[in-house]
């Protein structure tokens, strides 16, 4: 299949890359406007208890948990007419609004005007310790979704200072609706870093300005087909805003490894043959085999996150998997393609030219692919010899880095995500400084089925209810206040209809803490009024119910993960060892990124990066870390085991008698030496400037996307680095000839398989033959090259030689 699509490529390079740039257009044209369609939540379980409950609210009593918040500050105090003035004008405006459920403020509410069901003291609550200050409380219509969409359109219209007053405006649909234009701001400046940098790595990795715009040009079409893809998901579901920062990361992270990858060995295979179209399709054959194996390991890895029932998981799903078969696409048709088009202009601009000019007496400048190589080569025998102790001290390295993440507590986003500048943050700091406690903090409980069920049994249950430790107050259907075991006011309205009811339970315990878990754990054992179930909101069961969802589902996550690798990895290589190798160290390779996410953001060490910790960790981002982490370590994983195993089959091919196991251990650490002498130049690379892809999501002013950043830029460094330069070949010479065996049922299932693996063992044979004569004064097994041996020969080969 690749040599007939890499054929096409050479007969009709033209007709190709003007399909590629229409479908461009097109895709642009459709799938830019995306950016309207998508929503800035994503965080909560749409099944859980506490969005039942939410549901309950809205469609029995008119009641949300979209909460819109407005504080109007005068320096005369909110009692003054300069403050019910304005107070009282937004009131107004609010409640003519079709978004707007209902409407408290100061102004509003008094011990004579209180509501059915509202305490006496709701007016009083509403002002600051200090007086200057009073809030407004607007429940808006619509979900999760709908309500920060409302509350943008209504801070544009009313939040604005005027008279002399301070106008601010917050609660968590504002935060929602600020998070999102944070994240576009975010985006561009993104942009603005990952673009230059990486195109500059590529221009001295890719030895030519015009090679390395091939993997920027397909790292454009690739973002905006995802983008495409994403616009018609979003017209049947919701999908998350973040989904945008996702597909640029990897749309560039994952076209620049796949280019440099064929690039390189297109050069590799243009040296020894000399023939363009046959180097393109050996080219195609070998590393093209190997972009197909790995978009489908990283593709499949991310699917499983579809599993998760929030829509941020699923969005990012939806994301990474349309990125990747965008881009392995790409990377089959279009840069062939582009290669047959350009031919010798493949190598023009080539920046080298004039830093060798610049810089003369540089030897590694003369030809850095060799000396490339031979660090390499030499290195890897370095591992080899002292597998045992170097494998040993990595590992001991990577779980000391990760010991934090054993103190990990799962949380769930609030307003502190966002800067300080924001309005959200600062009202939510308000809340926390300057109002009375309790707004943000209580517990809802409702009462689906309330037929039968006589206001005496709900108040003995609203009593009962009020004994559980720190709890401050019950707000009864009846308008019955029972003061809790710390006496205090309550904080929001009960209700009672026909069919249902609800009771709202303030309370004195920190969210998050461990105080508040206890006390959802008590409250749920409280027996309902009259033995009814009861279904239990507020941001303490949000977030309990957000951790339940994916707690419970992370082993079906884990295992279809382990599956999917074991089957892919074996696939390309037919070992059913490699690929438990691979599982290891790819679990090895994310402690330190854990690790570090526990220590800075939750612990708040080294200033948090600039953020606010809050003593957890949002439990989305480690689920969504992992998952993307996982996939790009099986994708360099796949990058070295690819090119082992090639000259692991020639190494086999070559001998006329099966070898011994001495002979065996040598091939095997010779084809280790040798293939992380052709890729490890290509995998350091790649994970350069996959790096600085996700460390321009470091700068973000959304503290969540900020920690994805910093973990994924540790996760992709140190996995290119220790674990695949180091643990990988560690494991490989320890498992000596066992690295590559499998039962006789597999082998058979392997070799009727035969994903090109012949194909790619012929050109393997080749680079053998080759590569090998250049290391015969230090035989394959030798443990230290003699001084004409492989590290020196190597050393002084030419490019034609080494690759």
């Amino acid at each position: 299949m690749l040599q007939a699509i890499t054929r096409l490529a050479i007969a009709a390079p033209r007709r190709i890359l003007a399909i590629a740039a229409l479908v461009f257009v097109a895709a642009a044209i459709f799938g830019i406007p995306v950016i309207n369609s998508l929503s800035g939540g994503g965080f909560q379980d749409p099944t859980s208890e506490s969005a039942r409950a939410t549901d309950l609210l809205r469609e029995k009593f008119g009641k949300t948990d979209q909460k819109m918040l407005i504080v109007v500050t005068a320096p005369d105090g909110a009692r003054s007419e300069q403050a019910r003035r304005v107070g009282a004008d937004i009131v107004e405006r609010l409640n003519r609004s079709p978004w707007v459920l209902d409407v408290a403020s100061p102004w509003t509410l008094s011990p004579d005007q209180t509501p059915p069901g509202q305490p006496p003291q709701a007016a009083d609550q509403l002002i600051s310790k200090d007086g200057k200050s009073g809030m407004i409380v607007a429940g808006l219509k619509g979900g999760e979704n709908d309500a920060q969409q409302y509350a943008s359109t209504l801070s544009e219209e009313l939040v604005h200072d005027r008279d002399g007053v301070t106008v601010r405006d917050g609660g968590m649909a504002v935060a929602y609706a600020q998070i999102n234009h944070q994240n576009e701001r975010d985006l561009l400046l993104m942009e603005s870093i990952a673009i230059p940098l990486s195109f500059a790595v590529l221009v001295w990795a890719l030895r030519g300005v015009v090679a390395a715009l091939l993997p920027i040009a397909l790292g454009a079409l690739a973002i905006v087909g995802t983008m495409s893809v994403l616009r018609l998901i979003s017209f049947a579901t919701d999908v998350s805003i973040y989904a945008l920062d996702l597909s640029i990361a990897m749309g560039f992270a994952l076209a620049i490894d796949y280019n440099l990858l064929i690039v390189s060995r297109y050069r590799e295979e243009l040296t020894r043959e000399g023939d363009r179209d046959q180097a393109l399709l050996r080219t195609m054959t070998t590393a093209g085999r190997t972009v197909v194996f790995s978009a489908a390991t990283v593709g499949l890895s991310m699917a499983v996150m579809a599993l998760f029932p929030m829509y941020f998981l699923k969005s990012s799903a939806y994301t990474i998997v349309a990125t990747a078969i965008i881009v392995a696409i790409g990377a089959v048709v279009v840069t062939p393609a582009a290669i047959a088009l350009l031919g010798p202009r493949l190598d023009a601009l080539d920046v080298r030219g004039l830093a060798r000019r610049m810089w003369p007496k540089a030897t590694w400048l003369r030809d850095h692919s060799r000396t490339s190589a031979a660090f390499w080569y030499r290195s890897t025998k370095f591992v080899l010899r002292h597998a045992l102790p170097v494998g040993l001290s990595v590992v001991v390295l990577l779980l000391l880095l990760g010991l934090p993440f054993l103190g990990v507590k799962w949380g769930f986003p609030d307003e502190r995500v966002l800067p300080e500048s924001a309005s959200a943050r600062q009202v939510a700091d308000m809340l926390d400084t300057d109002f009375p406690g309790g707004f943000g903090t209580e517990v809802t409980v409702v009462v689906p089925d309330a037929r039968g069920v006589t206001p005496a049994d709900l108040e003995r249950y609203a009593a009962e209810l009020s004994r559980v430790p720190d709890v401050a107050a019950v707000t009864a259907p009846t308008g019955t206040f029972v003061a809790g075991s710390l006496a205090g006011p309550p904080v929001a309205a009960t209700g009672m209809t026909g069919e249902s009811a609800f009771l709202t339970v303030a309370t004195t315990a920190p969210l998050y803490s461990t105080a508040s878990d206890v006390q959802l754990d008590r409250l749920h054992e409280v027996a309902g009024p009259a033995g009814r179930s009861v279904e239990m909101g507020g941001l303490a069961q949000i977030n309990r119910d957000s951790v339940n969802a994916i707690t419970e589902r992370l082993p079906a996550v884990l295992g279809l993960i382990a599956v999917i690798s074991f089957v892919l990895i074996f696939s390309l290589t037919g070992s059913v060892l490699l690929p438990l190798q691979a599982l290891v160290c790819n679990v090895l390779s994310l402690t330190a990124a854990f690790g570090a996410l526990v220590w800075i953001f939750q612990d708040g060490h080294l200033g948090a990066l600039g953020t606010t910790p809050n003593g957890t960790l949002n439990a989305n981002i480690p689920v969504l870390l992992f998952c993307i982490a996982v996939g790009l370590a099986m994708d360099y994983e796949v990058f070295l085991v690819s090119r082992i195993h090639e000259y692991w089959l020639a190494a086999q091919a070559s001998r006329r008698h099966p070898p011994s196991a001495a002979e065996a251990r040598a091939d095997n650490d010779e084809s280790t030496a040798l293939g992380l002498a052709g890729i490890g130049r290509v995998v350091t690379s790649a994970a350069l400037v996959m790096s600085i892809s996700f460390a321009a999501l470091i700068p973000a002013q959304v503290s969540f996307m900020r920690m994805l950043g910093v973990g994924l830029t540790l996760a992709v460094l140190v996995d290119a680095t220790l674990v695949r330069m180091v643990l990988v070949p560690a494991f490989i010479h320890l498992l000596g000839r066992w690295t590559w065996w499998a039962p006789r049922p597999l082998v058979r299932l392997h070799e009727r398989l035969a994903l090109g693996e012949a194909d790619a063992a012929a050109v393997g044979r080749r680079r053998w033959a080759t590569d090998t004569d250049e290391t015969e004064d230090a035989s394959p097994g030798s443990d230290e090259p003699s001084d004409g041996g492989s590290g020196q020969e190597l050393a002084a080969a030419s490019p034609k030689d080494v690759g």
